[in-house]
């Protein structure tokens, strides 16, 4: 496993090089990349297509640089400028140690207010050298592929906000006994519980800028499952602890042709260091399973892209808005309905039966996915009967 991109880049080029950059962290970044250029290119198809239209928009031009503005810009580059000034002085603390050092009061005040009296200064100019003797307002066309940046960054809001509190809940002994730690922590993210908050973020959105739900929905769907798929890489690079149950059943012989890892793997260097130490290893992470489990996250990147190929393939030739979402929610649900069969999760007991949180949320979503699709089948029938 590989916690750090460093590690990887140090393995396959045997150099010795430290880099504050989590694996976890960067396939995310990359989900996030390709969610959005797939949702951008999905949303100027749709306009050229008619299926939504460009919004006009009025801002006041020529308005200069108010003091409230010049304070609240003070005050955050001063924050972010505090905080990147550490990091630069003290390389070696943050790259130990990335998460705890973000979260920790180690900073640089000098640095921070040169930075902060320089980019406040920059907006003054800026503002100025355009102001007008009256400001005046302007009307703009924004077309539907420029929302395609809001809409991530409200969902990714939302999703980040959901996932934690959904966590929480999964795991409510543990939060109970530590809840500053939960609190704190980037790790323990809730998919579906990041998925429910981000969609309904998004919606908020498009209610906002009058945006049809339900095109908005169906131009997302493709990106959703690939960038869910990508973000599963993360996942299992990074060893986090979101593998399957213990497989110590000799691997069948038709996967002969494949490595033994995709049939049951150990983990090791994961960066949750769980496990029994590694004979000879030294460093943050020298953890390995005491027994192999199921490589679950590789399992859903492959079913991820499945879907995402089945979905971009048929996005044209359906014509009822909404269907594409929905079909993307069955999708969705069945996946991780058979996923948590082999999958390490908490696990409660309901009307007489063990079951995870995920199976009890992703049945539901079939079922949204499901009723959605019929409803939206049966709609378009009385309107073209």
């Amino acid at each position: 496993m590989y916690p750090r991109l460093s590690d990887l880049i140090n393995d396959l080029f045997g150099t010795h090089i430290i880099l504050p950059v989590q694996s976890y962290g960067f396939f995310l970044a990359i989900a996030f990349v390709t969610g959005t250029w797939l949702l951008y290119k999905e949303l100027d198809r749709k306009e050229k297509e008619g299926l939504l239209k460009p919004t006009i928009r009025k801002i006041l031009k020529g308005q200069p640089a108010s003091v409230n503005d010049l304070i609240i810009t003070f005050v955050i580059s001063l924050l972010v400028g505090y905080k990147i000034g550490g990091m630069i002085l003290d390389y070696t603390s943050f790259v130990t140690d990335p998460q705890d050092f973000i979260l920790s009061i180690k900073g640089s005040w000098w640095l921070g207010f040169l930075f902060a009296a320089a980019y406040t200064y920059y907006i003054y100019y800026k503002k100025n050298s355009q102001k007008l003797e009256k400001p005046v307002w302007e009307e703009i066309t924004v077309h539907a592929r420029e929302h395609a940046l809001p809409v991530l960054f409200i969902a990714v809001i939302g999703g980040i906000v959901g996932s934690k509190i959904f966590n929480w809940f999964e795991n409510w002994d543990d939060f109970i006994k530590n809840p500053l730690t939960w609190l704190t922590s980037f790790s323990g993210m809730n998919f579906y519980g990041g998925l429910i908050a981000a969609y309904l973020a998004a919606l908020y959105y498009a209610h906002r800028q009058n945006i049809n739900w339900k095109n908005l929905s169906d131009a997302a769907a493709p990106a959703l499952i690939l960038a869910y798929g990508i973000g599963r890489i993360g996942c299992h690079v990074a060893g986090d602890g979101d593998w399957g149950i213990v497989n110590t059943a000799p691997k069948p012989g038709w996967m002969n042709f494949l490595p033994d890892w995709l049939w049951s793997y150990n983990y090791p260097h994961n960066i949750i260091n769980e496990g029994i130490l590694i004979p000879g290893c030294t460093g943050q992470h020298c953890h390995q399973l005491a027994q192999p489990v199921f490589p679950t996250p590789v399992y859903e990147t492959l079913m991820a892209i499945a879907i995402f190929i089945i979905l971009w393939s048929i996005r044209k030739k359906i014509k009822i808005p909404g269907v594409l979402f929905s079909i993307y929610l069955m999708f969705n649900g069945i996946e991780r309905i058979l996923i948590e069969k082999i999958r390490v999760n908490a696990r409660y007991d309901l009307l007489g039966m063990s079951v995870t949180q995920a199976e009890v949320i992703s049945t539901l979503i079939f079922i949204t996915g499901l009723s959605l699709f019929i409803i939206l089948g049966l709609n378009y029938k009385k309107k073209t009967s």
